[in-house]
């Protein structure tokens, strides 16, 4: 299936809280993200991600919808040398490698633009499917960090996963 990674525009306003709102996706990402995802936390966000001088966070686009995002987060101080990648993609279309396609894209993407050397994900150790998606991308497993994670009443492991740049 075609996508393509493209810059938030207001006008995706209404396709962005279809897909959004929903607890399937909401269940897997910090509680930033919010459910039930309304019309004013899309536009908030929107708004957001288009105040970037150098684009940060992506729709993903297929047939001219948005229909999910994908980010990275260049870090500070120490870490400056590090990028936090964040994504999510509506459930209708999960399981057919848009993904870490994205992902691939956005990394290249992140080295491409960022004076960084390392990109990583956070995924809960729960989420089986991302972590899946990470490694079809080339990412590898760094650490799990136990219990540091409290969502919805439940402790869970976090995992980190990374991708270095060998020729910085």
């Amino acid at each position: 299936m075609n996508y393509k990674l493209r810059d938030w525009k207001i006008s995706d306003l209404e396709s962005l809280v279809e897909h959004a709102n929903n607890y399937n996706i909401a269940k897997w990402l910090t509680n930033q993200f919010p459910h039930p995802y309304t019309e004013t936390d899309g536009r908030t966000y929107i708004e957001m991600v288009m105040k970037d001088c150098v684009t940060k966070v992506f729709a993903i686009d297929i047939n001219g919808e948005a229909v999910g995002s994908i980010g990275i987060f260049p870090q500070a101080d120490i870490h400056m040398k590090s990028a936090e990648i964040g994504y999510w993609l509506s459930e209708k279309y999960w399981g057919k490698g848009i993904m870490a396609k994205a992902i691939e894209e956005i990394v290249d993407y992140g080295f491409r633009t960022f004076d960084i050397v390392r990109i990583y994900a956070r995924p809960f150790s729960t989420n089986i499917g991302s972590q899946r998606v990470l490694e079809k991308a080339g990412f590898k497993l760094e650490a799990r960090l136990k219990k540091a994670l409290y969502k919805s009443g439940e402790y869970l492991d976090e995992l980190i996963y990374s991708k270095i740049n060998e020729q910085p």
